[in-house]
């Protein structure tokens, strides 16, 4: 394996890289690697940036049947569901986001007076150990509306707060009475 086998191999990573997704780019470079022979997947390492145990897992595809076509992974591959991770976390988000909830529970709009960070640390408190974004995904997943705030602390605010939010709740209301726009 020459220096111009490499800068063709490289050549052809520059093309090829940014079309190509995770499973893709793993066979690409295990394929390469099997051309290339002894020390080739060393040489498609450093050029592709993949790691050796990455394209060796790759040989091992390319020696397998095919997956359903629009699969990256197997099935059953990937990180678990929180919700079936830690089954008590929407319980215990619930149980935190009710007391402070605004609106109907049956209103097309809900939302929230908590910041998703102060949620994420609350559970975390609690033995749930979650980030904001997970907690973000969560409460979209039951309808509320994350509205960010231009206050930068979270605590008493004017009494009339909700009143905007109570408008637009019965905006989208009216719009989404049969008949409506």
């Amino acid at each position: 394996m020459g220096d111009g086998d490499l800068n063709a191999l490289k050549d052809k990573v520059a093309r090829l890289w940014p079309h190509l997704d995770e499973r893709a780019r793993r066979l690409f470079a295990a394929s390469e690697a099997r051309a290339f022979g002894r020390g080739g997947i060393s040489a498609v390492s450093r050029v592709c940036g993949l790691s050796r145990v990455t394209i060796t897992k790759g040989l091992g595809e390319l020696d397998e049947p095919p997956l359903a076509p629009g699969r990256v992974r197997r099935p059953g591959a990937g990180r678990p569901l929180i919700e079936v991770s830690d089954p008590e976390l929407v319980d215990e988000l619930d149980a935190l986001v009710e007391p402070l909830s605004r609106g109907d529970p049956e209103s097309p709009l809900r939302w929230t007076s908590k910041g998703t960070r102060m949620l994420a640390g609350e559970l975390t408190a609690a033995g749930h150990p979650v980030s904001h974004e997970t907690v973000a995904q969560l409460l979209r997943a039951r309808d509320y509306s994350l509205q960010g705030t231009r206050k930068t602390e979270e605590g008493k605010q004017h009494p009339d707060r909700d009143a905007q939010f109570r408008f637009i709740n019965e905006e989208v209301r009216k719009a989404l009475r049969p008949g409506g726009p």
